[in-house]
């Protein structure tokens, strides 16, 4: 019993230390431009370079980071939205340190929650028990209710281009839903699958020349990843290319990315935990549920 009441006293001290995180969403206007093997990689390259990561797998349709890194959860986030388990419940191991929380469908069951329910999902979040400092979110591609919530409610956005006609009018066009609708004005681009850092370069100007005439968001760029056959080999291990090509020019640039990602400051303490971003995310499907109705 007194060993049970010094766990719960431990587990208490680690979420009052747990401090302000950057909650970082990942989206594409399309699917097919590698934003799910970025999402893992760029959470690995945190981790080995010293950070908390927990990379939640929020491609709801088809959520497949478990696959990409030949992991097998037993629950995942449809447990945590139906109550049959806590978050704690179902966060796994990942490679390098990360925690992941596997993705499943369901998250739209969250307009229909009852306050017991909401307190339940936010209390969860709030408890999480492993010491975290970034959360990165990789979403579904395309503009589902799932991927609005998600970059709503995250105090980041990044999203992913490559050099495509659709990739580039299809991310303007969520840019410009997330900006005139949810007021997500910041947004950092990611250029990749390039075949050189100049067409990364051009990609991002493209965007801000249209962005910049139609529409009042900031754009930064944060770098772009080459095409390398390395991503292919190390899907193939079901394996970070990060950690098995860790010198290749693809990892290299990853890591690059990540770095300046490790240098953005962390949010002010009062809305920046867990507990806030559940609590953002949870109140946009009850707004969408009443205005359905």
């Amino acid at each position: 019993m007194f060993e049970k009441k010094a766990d719960q006293e431990v587990g208490l001290k680690r979420v009052l230390n747990q401090g302000p995180i950057k909650v970082i969403s990942i989206i594409s206007g399309k699917g097919g431009v590698g934003k799910t093997n970025l999402s893992t990689n760029l959470a690995v390259s945190l981790s080995i370079s010293g950070g908390d990561v927990m990379l939640m797998d929020a491609d709801l349709g088809l959520a497949n980071i478990d696959v990409l890194l030949g992991l097998y959860p037993k629950y995942n986030l449809s447990h945590l939205i139906s109550g049959e388990r806590t978050i704690n419940e179902i966060i796994i191991d990942g490679p390098s340190g990360i925690k992941i929380v596997p993705g499943s469908s369901g998250i739209e069951k969250m307009a229909g929650l009852d306050s017991v329910q909401t307190a339940g999902i936010i209390r969860d979040f709030s408890n999480i028990c492993n010491p975290v400092n970034t959360l990165i979110i990789d979403t579904s591609a395309g503009m589902s209710e799932s991927v609005l919530a998600f970059s709503r409610a995250s105090k980041e956005v990044i999203v992913v281009v490559c050099d495509e006609p659709a990739s580039i009018t299809d991310a303007y066009a969520m840019i410009k839903v997330l900006s005139k609708e949810h007021n997500v004005n910041k947004f950092y681009v990611i250029s990749n699958m390039t075949v050189s850092v100049q067409n990364g370069l051009d990609l991002y100007r493209k965007m801000v020349k249209v962005t910049d005439h139609f529409l009042d968001v900031n754009l930064i760029y944060l770098g772009s990843v080459p095409y390398d056959a390395c991503f292919q080999k190390a899907i193939q291990k079901q394996r970070s290319v990060v950690e098995v090509f860790p010198r290749s020019r693809a990892s290299m640039a990853l890591k690059n990315i990540a770095k300046k990602i490790s240098q953005w400051p962390f949010p002010k303490k009062s809305e920046g935990n867990l507990e806030f971003f559940a609590e953002r995310l949870i109140h946009y499907h009850a707004d969408k549920s009443e205005v359905s109705l």
